[in-house]
C-alpha cells in the first residue's frame, strides 16, 4: 500500500535522526520516521548512555578513595545495573514512539529501503512512503575482525558488554580504541581479569602516541594485561574457555571475547543501487551540506565522516536547516574526541604527525598538570594529569590539543573552540582562566611551546 506523501522521511532515529525529525516537526513539516530497532538508537541503549552510566560509579569510588578524609566505597553491582536499566529505558521505546506521534509524526517500525526517486519512495515492510526529502541516519554496527573461528567462542560486542547482567570472570578485549579502553577498564574494576589485545604499537592509535602510552598506564594500574603490537590469528573453544591465538603462537584466554575493533556504516538493505546512489566502504558520500543526492540527505555514522554522537546531532541540525530552505554547510574542524575512562582522555584537532602531513610546521609541548596547577592537588591527594598542545610555527595558531586528566572531557572544549576559530597562541597566553581549574593547564602548555 502507498501511504500519504510527506515533506520528509527520516530513516533511523538515533540522536542524529531525532534532531533532524524534531526540528522539522517543530517547523510544521509533515514527517515520517522509520526505526528498525529502538528510537534513541545505538547511543541511547547500547553505547554512550549505558557505558557512561556504568563507568561513573567506578570513577566516583576511585575519586573518593583519592580524596582527603574519605574511604573508597565499594561498587554495588545490583544498584549500578538497576540504574543502567533505568537509563536505557529497559530497552523500551514506547514512550518515545508516543512522543513523536503526539508531535504529529508518522512512526513506522521496520527495515526501510529506498524503492524509487522522483518522488523519493521508501518501502517499510508492506508500507510505501513518498517524500520530498529522505534523511538516512541508519548509524553503524560493530565491526567483526577477520579472526578465524570466532563463531566457536563466546563473542561480545559493545551491546552485550553494556547490557551485561553478570560480570564474567575473564575477558579478552580485541581492540585498543575508545570502546576497548572504556569497557576494558569497566570490566577490570568490576573484578574481571582482562587481557586487551591491540594490533598497533600503542592504544588510541589515532591520537598522539603519548596519549596511548598514558591510557595503557592507566589500564595496567587497574590490572589489565595490555598487549600491543599483537595480531589475533584465530579463536577456538577449549572446554569452557574462549581462546584467542596470536600470530606469535601465544594465547589469550577468557570466558568471553569482546570485539572493540571499530564500527561499520550500516548501509545494507537500503537499496541505494536501485536509486542510483553510490556508497563506498567508508559510508554514504555526502557534500558539505550533508546531501547525497537532490532530496536525499545522510547524517551520523552512516556517512563515515566522524563516528560520534555529537557529530550526528550537529549534522542533523545542518540537514534540517537546509530542508527548511537554508544554506548551511558542515565544518568538522575542532570536533572533540573523549574517552570516558579514569582519568578521562580528551583530544581535539590534529596530532603533530597529521599537522606535518598537511604541510604545517608543527611544534608541540606536553606538561605535567600536577607540577604547575593547584587544582589537581585540591582534587586528589595523589593527583595525576598531563596535557599537550600542537601549534603551527608560521601562523602561531593552535592546531590540536589533548589531555589525560580528571574531567578532561569538560575542559577540552576551550581548546576545541580555539582550534575551530583559529585562535592564536598569543591570545591563549593572554587569556584569564579561573583559579583553581584544570583549564589553566592550557596556559601552562602554550607557554611551554618553543616558538
Amino acid at each position: 500500500m502507498v501511504n500519504e506523501h510527506y515533506d520528509a522521511a527520516v530513516i533511523g532515529m538515533g540522536p542524529g535522526g531525532e534532531v533532524a525529525a524534531s526540528r522539522l516537526l517543530a517547523a510544521g513539516k509533515r514527517v515520517a520516521v522509520v526505526e528498525r530497532e529502538l528510537i534513541g538508537g545505538e547511543c541511547g541503549y547500547w553505547a554512550c548512555i549505558p557505558s557512561k552510566t556504568l563507568l561513573r560509579p567506578l570513577e566516583a569510588a576511585a575519586g573518593a578513595a583519592g580524596a582527603a578524609g574519605l574511604d573508597g566505597p565499594q561498587p554495588d553491582w545490583a544498584g549500578m545495573r538497576a540504574y543502567r536499566d533505568t537509563m536505557i529505558r529497559h530497552l523500551d521505546d514506547s514512550a518515545q514512539v508516543e512522543g513523536y506521534r503526539s508531535q504529529g509524526a508518522a512512526v513506522f517500525t521496520g527495515t526501510a529501503r529506498l524503492a524509487g526517486r522522483d518522488p523519493w519512495t521508501v518501502a517499510v515492510d508492506e508500507h510505501r512512503l513518498t517524500a520530498d526529502h529522505v534523511v538516512v541516519a541508519t548509524g553503524s554496527s560493530a565491526s567483526r575482525p577477520p579472526i578465524a573461528g570466532l563463531e566457536e567462542v563466546e563473542v561480545w560486542t559493545n551491546r552485550q558488554a553494556t547490557t551485561v547482567e553478570e560480570i564474567p570472570g575473564r575477558a579478552v578485549v580485541v581492540g585498543g580504541s575508545a570502546v576497548g579502553v572504556e569497557l576494558g577498564q569497566f570490566l577490570a574494576r568490576m573484578g574481571c581479569s582482562v587481557t586487551l589485545l591491540q594490533r598497533g604499537p600503542g592504544l588510541m592509535s589515532r591520537e598522539e602516541p603519548r596519549v596511548g602510552e598514558l591510557a595503557a598506564e592507566a589500564l595496567r594500574g587497574d590490572g589489565v594485561d595490555v598487549r600491543t603490537g599483537v595480531v589475533p590469528h584465530r579463536a577456538y573453544r577449549r572446554g569452557g574457555d574462549s581462546v584467542v591465538v596470536l600470530e606469535d603462537g601465544s594465547e589469550a584466554v577468557g570466558d568471553v571475547v569482546l570485539l572493540a575493533t571499530g564500527r561499520t556504516p550500516r548501509l545494507e538493505d537500503l537499496g541505494l543501487d536501485r536509486v542510483g546512489v553510490e556508497a563506498g566502504p567508508a559510508g554514504l558520500r555526502v557534500d558539505e551540506r550533508c546531501r547525497a543526492a537532490p532530496g536525499l540527505w545522510a547524517i551520523g555514522d552512516v556517512t563515515g565522516v566522524a563516528l560520534f554522537t555529537h557529530v550526528a546531532k550537529y549534522q542533523g541540525g545542518v540537514v534540517a536547516a537546509n530542508i527548511l530552505g537554508g544554506d548551511r554547510t558542515a565544518a568538522y574542524t575542532g570536533v572533540p574526541r573523549v574517552v570516558f575512562a579514569d582519568p578521562e582522555i580528551a583530544a581535539v584537532g590534529l596530532t603533530a604527525a597529521q599537522a606535518r602531513d598537511r604541510g604545517f610546521d608543527p611544534v608541540s609541548a606536553e606538561v605535567d598538570l600536577t607540577e604547575g596547577l593547584a587544582r589537581p592537588w585540591t582534587f586528589a591527594t595523589s593527583p595525576r594529569g598531563r596535557a599537550g598542545v600542537v601549534a603551527d610555527r608560521a601562523s602561531r595558531r593552535l592546531l590540536g590539543a589533548w589531555a589525560v586528566a580528571p574531567l578532561a572531557g569538560e575542559w577540552i572544549h576551550t581548546a576545541a573552540l580555539a582550534v575551530r576559530e583559529g585562535i592564536g597562541i598569543d591570545r591563549l597566553r593572554d587569556g584569564i582562566f579561573q583559579f583553581p581549574t584544570y583549564s589553566e593547564g592550557y596556559v601552562l602548555a602554550v607557554e611551554a611551546l618553543d616558538m
